[in-house]
């Protein structure tokens, strides 16, 4: 059983799913720049998760959803006075090869926000039914005084939660509390607009992963989360809008990755300090650069760099080097990577354990496999 760290919880936990088939999701990219690596450290540990549970025998249904309609992607279109879509368009051909590159296994699904502007509108009108929204200018909000269970997924308190959500969102008439969020709203002149019963507009950024997941996954998702930048309030927004929507749990296993670093703060586009994945595999072996990512612990905040990539290539290079000498074979050290990776996704640690079979001249091949190394 793999046993990983659970948000809501605050611990480590079995992750069990509900059946045979695990249900996984987690927030893709907005498309209005390339890959960095903190997204990819992102995607690389739910791929680890997701070819571990491969090994056990289940079968994955994996969704990545693509954010290609919201505040970023619009403003930046408009900045370079092209259509939000062209920007997307060409965002997206350098994420698949950034993710292909690191040998990621593909999607299950990779549902884009504006391919379910028909399922937003619906699941909007769920969660009005369900009197956990009110309509105001011409916008829909979501009510947090509605949700009991409102910000027990980040644990915040009321003003922290005001703290991190600052800014997140546009200023918008007839909002009743600064922690309502808004699930659609009037477009501004020049953005894309699509009608609905509550007047002309577009959806708000968290009904749409809320929207998207429930169609493609349906509820409880077994497992679902992404970067801790998402905790609040992107993650605690969806699941609310969710469970009013549904009347269920949204989520049975909520699993976040740590902030990847750069020059001492949080690799963001907000602030530039970005190590692009696609400028690294223009130099680098993208093996090298996904070696560098998984010998850092998915949980633990670390700094980027690039020598990393060259310390990651040359043990990359034993690797290699030690199982072409061993020849043909299962390799070693296999269930003791497994065993790191049940282990709360203890990747260091398979990591030595696979080094110490290339250092005894074994072949890793296998054990590499598992963690997406070719």
């Amino acid at each position: 059983m793999i046993h990983l760290f659970e948000t809501r919880a605050g611990e480590v936990r079995p992750f069990e799913p509900a059946g045979q088939t695990v249900r996984m999701y987690t927030c893709g990219i907005t498309p209005y720049d390339a890959t960095h690596v903190g997204h990819a450290a992102t995607f690389v540990a739910y791929d680890v998760v997701q070819r571990r549970l491969l090994d056990m025998g289940y079968e994955t249904r994996y969704v990545r959803n693509i954010t290609d309609v919201d505040d970023d992607i619009l403003d930046r279109a408009a900045q370079l006075h092209v259509h939000y879509l062209d920007v997307a368009a060409a965002a997206l051909v350098t994420f698949n090869r950034d993710m292909e590159a690191l040998n990621l296994l593909a999607p299950w699904s990779e549902p884009r926000a504006t391919s379910a502007i028909s399922d937003v509108r619906s699941f909007i009108g769920r969660v009005l039914d369900s009197g956990h929204a009110y309509v105001a200018e011409g916008s829909v909000f979501f009510d947090v005084s509605a949700s009991a269970h409102f910000g027990e997924l980040s644990g915040l308190d009321r003003a922290s939660m005001l703290a991190a959500g600052s800014g997140v969102e546009r200023d918008l008439a007839g909002r009743r509390d600064p922690l309502d969020f808004v699930l659609w709203q009037p477009s501004a002149a020049g953005e894309p607009t699509w009608t609905s019963r509550w007047g002309d507009g577009r959806p708000g950024w968290h009904v749409e992963c809320a929207a998207l997941s429930v169609r493609e996954l349906g509820t409880p998702i077994d497992l679902h989360g992404g970067g801790t930048d998402l905790i609040y309030p992107h993650h605690e927004c969806e699941q609310a809008q969710a469970e009013a929507a549904t009347g269920t749990t949204f989520v049975r296993h909520w699993m976040h990755t740590a902030e990847v670093h750069l020059d001492g703060a949080k690799m963001a586009k907000s602030t530039g300090n970005l190590a692009f994945v696609a400028d690294l595999r223009s130099v680098y072996d993208p093996m090298a650069i996904r070696l560098a990512i998984l010998r850092h612990h998915y949980r633990t905040p670390w700094e980027w760099s690039d020598a990393l990539v060259d310390d990651a290539q040359r043990q990359l290079d034993r690797w290699r080097n030690a199982s072409e000498s061993a020849g043909a074979g299962a390799g070693a050290g296999l269930d003791e990577v497994r065993a790191c990776i049940d282990d709360d996704l203890d990747t260091p640690g398979a990591i030595d354990v696979l080094d110490n079979v290339a250092r005894r001249g074994g072949s890793v091949a296998t054990g590499a496999a598992l963690l997406g190394l070719a």
